[in-house]
């Protein structure tokens, strides 16, 4: 019988797969995102954030086949339906067919590389993420230069599935990753 996922077991469960830094920290970065895009959507908040987290489950296992290890190992470690369905939907286009149907599933799509921008972004800020403006990410954006592995395409089809401006989206993420700045590396350059 599977429960809805917590914080608690999805941070179990990516520890299980995942060792390096910088994955735990695009977790964090994701998970937060997601707590605002609940709160926006007036959803369960500590739900969207745990799904957020574990979102990249196979990922430093499987990088070329990123996905492709996530659904069985997580439905029998007991995971929810509505929870795999959205780590595998996040991946639509690139490396699932998982298309994203629910609210649930639209944002993490969004916001999984949305998330990366707008950390990179921060980082060039002498502020960082505590005075970031939607605009400065949206400059960012446009530059395919500045943080080129990111998909922009991705972002933006998500942003249409939500029926949401970018600058909106942008916003609710920037909200939502300031409280976890220290632990992101996004706080104000010393």
């Amino acid at each position: 019988m599977s429960e809805k996922l917590t914080m608690e077991r999805a941070k179990e469960l990516l520890g299980t797969t995942t060792t390096e830094d910088h994955l735990f920290q695009h977790a964090l970065a994701v998970s937060a995102c997601m707590g605002a895009m609940a709160r926006h959507f007036g959803a369960d908040e500590s739900y969207w954030r745990a799904v957020g987290y574990l979102h990249d489950y196979d990922f430093e296992q499987f990088p070329e086949e990123h996905l492709k290890h996530t659904e069985q190992p997580l439905r029998d470690a007991g995971v929810d339906e509505e929870s795999i369905y959205a780590i595998l939907a996040h991946g639509y286009g690139l490396c699932t067919d998982a298309e994203p149907k629910s609210d649930l599933d639209k944002s993490l799509y969004t916001v999984d590389e949305l998330s990366g921008l707008i950390a990179a972004t921060a980082r060039m800020h002498p502020a960082g993420i505590a005075d970031l403006q939607a605009s400065s990410v949206k400059k960012k954006f446009k530059d395919k230069r500045f943080a080129a592995k990111i998909d922009r395409a991705v972002i933006q089809d998500g942003c249409n599935r939500l029926g949401m401006e970018l600058p909106e989206v942008i916003t609710l993420c920037i909200e939502g990753m300031r409280p976890a700045a220290a632990e992101l590396g996004i706080g104000p350059r010393e």
